[in-house]
């Protein structure tokens, strides 16, 4: 059955109850970089292309534009990013805005399901930690291959579980089903970034999991006829934190390539 938008950006954000959709910006409010890395996209891009300001570069799901604001700022890549919250979208255009980067950040509300019909030929499209909102992995990456240049890079911020792993998540493949339906869709895994710092991402996520107590307590006291759907809420990222910091769960930010393609490797 075909997902409501509402549905699948709750989905990307780790929710359960498309009801929690209007109130994501209010619980979100102190985030802007919401997923993925800029760094690591940024140090990605420089390892395996060049003329930066050349680059077009599509931003799928891109939250609140920090990836692609800082990429523009540092690089003077032309980016164009999509989602589904148009409180995101206004909030990015304001941080383009501060970073002097407007004229290389094109940002709007839409549903990437629909909208990537659209897209002509991209360098690079990143998808940051936005789950699977265009299917599993095969799917996906069919999909994104019809708006990816020949020597085109995507780059994904996801996890895997190990092949060891003994338990299962939905959302979550074993590398060994990951590899696979990348090389289904006529594609290959040829870099990975995994954070350095593991006790960093961790605090890092406390951080995170805190704010959105205090948030979603908030709403409870303004909405308290809404609580169980906060608490529900809460409950949910307590439980996608603890799995993402679990010893057999890998998050990293992924280089796929078309297998025919030949990259330049700085």
């Amino acid at each position: 059955m075909h997902k409501t938008l509402e549905e699948s950006v709750v989905a990307a954000m780790d929710g359960t109850n498309s009801e929690i959709f209007k109130y994501l910006p209010y619980i979100l409010q102190d985030f802007w970089e919401i997923g993925a890395s800029p760094s690591d996209m940024i140090r990605l891009i420089k390892k395996y292309k060049e003329n930066y300001p050349g680059l077009k570069i599509l931003d799928l799901g891109c939250g609140k534009g920090a990836v692609s604001i800082r990429i523009a700022h540092e690089l003077g890549c032309e980016c164009w990013g999509y989602d589904g919250i148009s409180e995101f979208i206004e909030e990015a255009k304001q941080k383009a805005s501060e970073y002097n980067v407007s004229s290389l950040c094109h940002f709007e509300t839409a549903d990437i399901r629909e909208k990537i019909h659209e897209f002509p030929p991209a360098d690079i499209i990143i998808l940051g930690a936005i789950g699977q909102v265009f299917g599993n992995y095969y799917e996906t990456l069919m999909k994104l291959s019809k708006c990816l240049k020949e020597d085109g890079l995507i780059l994904i911020d996801d996890a895997y579980r190990e092949d060891s792993a003994e338990f299962y998540h939905p959302a979550i493949l074993k590398r060994s089903e990951l590899l696979d339906q990348i090389a289904r869709a006529e594609m290959q895994l040829v870099d990975e970034l995994i954070p350095e710092e593991p006790e960093a991402i961790n605090e890092e996520h406390d951080q995170e999991f805190d704010s959105i107590i205090v948030r979603c307590n908030e709403l409870m006291e303004k909405y308290p006829e809404k609580r169980v759907l906060f608490e529900d809420y809460i409950k949910q990222q307590n439980t996608e934190y603890e799995v993402l910091e679990g010893a057999f769960v890998v998050c990293l930010t992924m280089v796929i390539k078309k297998r025919k393609a030949n990259l330049f490797h700085g």
